[in-house]
């Protein structure tokens, strides 16, 4: 679902970009607060790998996976990969390719690891096209919010929405989970008609379907 067609198009994409940029401020503030930060990273990673660990136990454990590998002030994903390449899924991680698209590497927790472009950092394993997104099960992508119909704020790049939309033109079944804090999940996420949505939330709290619109 899209922003309301109430206004010319050109000055609707002002707002709606507009709209985002205001949110993603409130919510890097919110992940660099005192408070948050002296709680530290662990307890969070460690609940999120058991949230999704009670989920997959509950509905089958996927056979591969995309997963990115968290930077900053990201909710820390590692704990949740190791628990999932422990139960012998194929883990793939992105790397950024300098058009902003995504290619895909895989990723054994512990290999080692190098520089990426933006700050990223990636495996120094062979990388394997951007058509390899379509072949894992479940995809874990990161967010700065998303809302109860599964839209998805990320920061502005656009290469998870190219991703996406690559996913769902090959028909591929995979489910596409937002990486966040419980506050992070809203009532509404300003959203474009290229805005891809995603299947499910993740939190500290558990893993929540969300009732996915699709772009139109």
């Amino acid at each position: 679902m899209t922003e309301p067609l109430d206004e010319p198009s050109g000055e609707r994409e002002r707002t709606v970009a507009a709209r985002k940029r205001e949110l993603r401020r409130r919510v890097l503030a919110a992940r660099l607060d005192s408070a948050r930060l002296a709680t530290g990273t662990a307890g969070c990673a460690a609940r999120l790998a058991a949230a999704a660990g009670a989920h997959f136990s509950a509905h089958g454990w996927p056979s591969a996976v995309a997963a990115y590998l968290s930077i900053g002030t990201e909710p820390e994903t590692r704990p949740l990969i190791e628990a999932i390449a422990e139960r012998g899924a194929r883990v793939i991680v992105p790397v950024l390719r300098p058009d902003g698209d995504l290619d895909w590497a895989r990723y054994t927790p512990g290999s080692d690891l190098v520089p990426g472009s933006r700050g990223t950092v990636q495996p120094t394993s062979p990388t394997l096209g951007v058509e390899a997104i379509c072949a894992v099960d479940v995809m874990f992508v990161p967010a700065l919010a998303v809302d109860h119909a599964g839209r998805r704020l990320g920061r502005g790049g656009g290469s998870y929405d190219r991703a996406l939309a690559k996913v769902r033109a090959a028909g591929s079944p995979v489910l596409v989970i937002a990486v966040v804090h419980d506050d992070e999940v809203l009532d509404l996420v300003p959203t474009a008609a290229h805005d891809q949505p995603v299947d499910a939330a993740l939190t500290p709290s558990g893993l929540a379907r969300l009732h996915r619109d699709t772009p139109s």
